[in-house]
Order: C-alpha cells, then sequence, then structure tokens
C-alpha cells in the first residue's frame, strides 16, 4: 500500500484491557517509487520494524509481524544504504501511526481516528549508497515562540549555511517551539529549506501540558513527527532518537523530570539485539543525563541505559535544552560501565539566549547564551565508528572558536591589574589553552569556571541603559565550562600581539588574536 503519514491516534483508555493484535506487512525497494508494492519488486531482509517497544527483523522476504494495541506508531529502522519517501517538508515518511479510536482531544490539535489497521501495511524503501564518512548538521533548541522568532530561526541559522548539501541530514535535539504547538507546523516549513532529510527530538516545550500521564504527552508532536522514540542508520553509525521527558513529574505531580519510561528503554534494549557491537551508538534526547542532582534526571533510568550499552564501545550522546554549551563525560562513578568514559555533548543552541539581545549583523538578536558562547549549531563527522564536532557560530568565518575578552589600550604603569580572558566554545576543563605575546614563548592559561566578563557586560549595558534599548534583556550569566584567564605582565609602550591557542578533544589546534596597545 502508498504509505503517509497519517494525521490519526488513539484514545488510552485507563482501567480497561485493550485486545491485542497482530500488524503483518513488508519491507520492500520500491523501483518504481510509486509507494505500492508490486510482484515484480523485492522484500528487503534483515530490517528490523518496531512498534515502540518491541523489534523484530524482516525475513528472507521483507516481510515481518509485530503485535499493536490501540495506541502505537509502527516504522521501520532506516538500514544503510537505503532511504525513505519523504513528504513536503523533506521529513522521511517512515512510520504509520495506528490510532482506530483517535487521541484524545486537547488544546493542541491531535490524531484523528485511524480506523482498522490495514491488511497489510508495506513501507517502500529505494536504494541509495552511503559513505562511512560523511557529516550531519546537529541544532539545539530552535525554541521559536512566535512566527517573527521562527523568522529570526531562518535567517540566522538555515539561511547561513550555504553548503547544504554536504550534509547527509540533520537533528534537531527538541524544543522545536516554545510551548505554542501550532508552530510546529511553521517550523517544519522553515527546517523544509534545508533540503535534508531531517530528524526531530521532543523537548519540554514540544508537549502538550493538559494531559495527566506522560504517555499522552506527545499526542501533538506523534500527529506533526511521528514516533518520539525511533533509530536510523547512516554508514556504520546507528542513531536512537529518545524522549527523556516525563510529564508530569511522578515525583510532584507539578512540570517535568528527566528520565525514561520502562517501555522506552525496553524499545532500546530490543532495538540494539541487531546492531554490531561495533558500530557507533548516537544517542539523541534533549536534557543532558546529569549525574549531580537526581531531582533534574533520574538516576536509575540512565542506569539502566548504561547497562543496556555496557558492550558497546563506541557511544556518544547528544542533548541540548540548557542554552549553553558544555562536555559532559560520565565515569565508573556514575555507574558507566567501561575504562572509557561516556561522553555526552550537551549543545548549544540556535536560539541562542531565547532570541534576546540586540541585533546583529545578520538582522536577528545577537542571541548569545549565558555562559558567553554565540547563537550556532554542531557539526558532526562521523568516520566509519568514530567520531569529532565541531561548532559552528552562525553568521562568523568557521575559523571562529574562540572570544578574547580583554581591553584594547592599557596604561603601563597599570597593565598588570588586567586580565585577559579566552572563551574556547566548545572546551572542557582537560583542554590544554595556552597564549603567546608577539609570537615568544607559549604560556598556559588557568582554568576557571566564573561568568564569561564579555556577556556579563553585555547584560548590564541594559541594567544601566539611559534610554530604551532595542531587544529582549538577555539572561543573567551562569558559570562557564569552557573559560581560560591570565594576568598581564609588566609591559612597557609599544604594541602587542595577544595569541591564544586551545587544543580540543580531538588533537585539533583552534587559535585567535588580539591586539593590545600599552600606553605612557
Amino acid at each position: 500500500m502508498n504509505i503517509r503519514i497519517l494525521l490519526a491516534g488513539a484514545m488510552l483508555c485507563t482501567g480497561i484491557v485493550q485486545a491485542q493484535e497482530m500488524v503483518k506487512g513488508r519491507v520492500f525497494i520500491d523501483v518504481n517509487k510509486n509507494g505500492k508494492f508490486e510482484k515484480n519488486e523485492k522484500g528487503l531482509a534483515g530490517v528490523s520494524v518496531s512498534n515502540g517497544r518491541e523489534v523484530v527483523q524482516t525475513d528472507g522476504n521483507g516481510n515481518y509481524t509485530l503485535p499493536v494495541d490501540k495506541d502505537n506508531i509502527i516504522f521501520v529502522v532506516k538500514p544503510t544504504n537505503y532511504s525513505f519517501p519523504s513528504d513536503s517538508y523533506n521529513q522521511p515518511v517512515f512510520y504509520y501511526i495506528h490510532k482506530p479510536l483517535g487521541s484524545p482531544k486537547l488544546k493542541y490539535a491531535t490524531s484523528s481516528a485511524t480506523g482498522a489497521i490495514p491488511k497489510s501495511l508495506d513501507f517502500p524503501v529505494y536504494p541509495k549508497a552511503e559513505p562511512n564518512t560523511f557529516s550531519a548538521l546537529i541544532f539545539g533548541d530552535p525554541q521559536a515562540y512566535t512566527q517573527e522568532e521562527l523568522d529570526f530561526f531562518k535567517k540566522g541559522i538555515v539561511d547561513d549555511i550555504s553548503d547544504k548539501k554536504s550534509f547527509l541530514f540533520g537533528i534537531s535535539l527538541g524544543d522545536l517551539v516554545g510551548d505554542d504547538l501550532s508552530l510546529h507546523e511553521p517550523y517544519k516549513q522553515t527546517i523544509a529549506h534545508m533540503g535534508l532529510p531531517w530528524y526531530n527530538v521532543m523537548g519540554n516545550h514540544d508537549m502538550n501540558y493538559d494531559v495527566t500521564v506522560d504517555s499522552l504527552s506527545d499526542e501533538s508532536f506523534e500527529m506533526n513527527f511521528g514516533p518520539n522514540n525511533y533509530s536510523f542508520n547512516y554508514g556504520n553509525a546507528h542513531f536512537i532518537v529518545l524522549d527523556n521527558i516525563i510529564y508530569p513529574n511522578p515525583r510532584t505531580g507539578k512540570g517535568y523530570l528527566g528520565g525514561f519510561r520502562k517501555d522506552q528503554l525496553d524499545f532500546v534494549e530490543n532495538d540494539l539485539k541487531f546492531v554490531s557491537k561495533d558500530k557507533l551508538i548516537v544517542l539523541a534526547f534533549h536534557i543532558p543525563l546529569y549525574h549531580e542532582n537526581s531531582n533534574v534526571f533520574r538516576n536509575e533510568d540512565r542506569q539502566r541505559l548504561f547497562d543496556i550499552l555496557k558492550d558497546y564501545p563506541n557511544t556518544v550522546s547528544l542533548s541540548a535544552h540548557t542554552h549553553y554549551q558544555q562536555q559532559n563525560f560520565y565515569g565508573k562513578k556514575d555507574g558507566w560501565h567501561q575504562d572509557k568514559p561516556h561522553h555526552e555533548y550537551n549543545v548549544g543552541t540556535t536560539s541562542g539566549d531565547w532570541y534576546s539581545g540586540q541585533l546583529n549583523k545578520q538582522g536577528v538578536p545577537t542571541s548569545t547564551m549565558r555562559d558567553g558562547t554565540p547563537k550556532g549549531y554542531a557539526i558532526m563527522q562521523v568516520n566509519d565508528n568514530a567520531y569529532t564536532f565541531g561548532y559552528k557560530v552562525a553568521g562568523e568565518d568557521a575559523g571562529y572558536q574562540i572570544n578574547l575578552i580583554g581591553p584594547e589600550t592599557v596604561k603601563s604603569q597599570y597593565a598588570k591589574r588586567y586580565k585577559m580572558y579566552a572563551n574556547f566554545f566548545m572546551g572542557s576543563a582537560d583542554n590544554t589553552v595556552e597564549y603567546s605575546l608577539d609570537g615568544k614563548e607559549w604560556k598556559k592559561m588557568k582554568y576557571v569556571t566564573i561568568a564569561d566578563p564579555s556577556y556579563h557586560y553585555e547584560v548590564l549595558k541594559y541594567d544601566n541603559a539611559t534610554s530604551l534599548m532595542e531587544g529582549r534583556r538577555p539572561s543573567d550569566a551562569v558559570k562557564s565550562s569552557h573559560l581560560w584567564e591570565f594576568k598581564l605582565p609588566n609591559l612597557k609602550v609599544g604594541t602587542y600581539q595577544i595569541t591564544v591557542r586551545a587544543k580540543d578533544m580531538y588533537g585539533k589546534i583552534h587559535e585567535a588574536s588580539k591586539e593590545l596597545q600599552v600606553v605612557k
């Protein structure tokens, strides 16, 4: 049959045992790309198909059988070297919503009744060769609260990427919009301009708040984007997308809690049964896996996830949510079972500090994040089962990786009273950051965990303004996890070139320079 995204969903009835039925169908190579299985077309063997918990693989003829109830999304795990049909927004069509009774009626639109499951639920795929070395775009929190902010997102981020076709696909790490779920549709229209297959994570601002159980908090998201727990393959990498927001918070009944339901972790475990141990496993979710405060993320859920991953040596996680950028590492004290810590890249956001501040040269709010990281997006580079990340500041040259902060002119007699700071956007505490005056001896800078002075200064401009300043006042600063400092030495009158270099976790060297005038 012709697979399409059906705008439908199932009302979950509490206290009533639902009869379970089976769904059958095939994954097939759609030679003529008409969406229909025909006798001259072949099924594809060894492809995973899931109902969101159970995962099965197609047989030699591409056939599968899965149990379904009254609220399921049946989806295919994209195999390497194959693609799916795409809809008008470039969203891959890899799923079927099965909600025969429809979703609950909520504030924002949800799925209509789908009726009976098709006799044969078939999924077309197209052969498409993929390299084992590729790049993907990673967007943190577009989080537009209005159409104007969506326009800022397009102009400041989407239009900034001129080489879109150099990437295989993209991922948005949740908070696609800001609470107004009617903006999901214009968000899709905006992201369609990327011209790439695009995968979306659900964030806490993409939820239905007018529900009483977590399993219903994604009804509008599912209608607009399909499953919020799913996986796909590119090259030798296996990507797992998860909703890690539990709403309402089971501890308080209010707000939300970071964590996973049992059925979600069952899906991860069942999914990985069919994934080779030598693949790169990339997890994408919204809230970081905090390990210090169980009031933010439920420890037992993170532990089960780590238990499931214990035999996979090549893993990395992607998160957003915080509106600052940091590199998190989880070791054995955090429940990680391997000697090499698990790396989580908490990606800076495309909305920056929620579209705050004055307009920049792109004509959009500067929106520097609270830790001094400029608004931008991440680039993931995969080479077989290894990875690296880079960060691209929107509207700036790709080489802009360090912001040097300090005076441009000082008096010679007071030079030692001044400090110079380097905000290395992709940095972490164990990186080496050094400085040199006029190309002479390289000396180590001191790692500090304080607020970025440059960002704090921009906030103070609003707090001390004597006339109305354009734009929204930026948020208060937070301590940066990637800031270094050094004190100026005694300096004679003259012009000095200050150069800072930083080695990132992948061994790449980044440099930035600043001229300093010393006067009498």
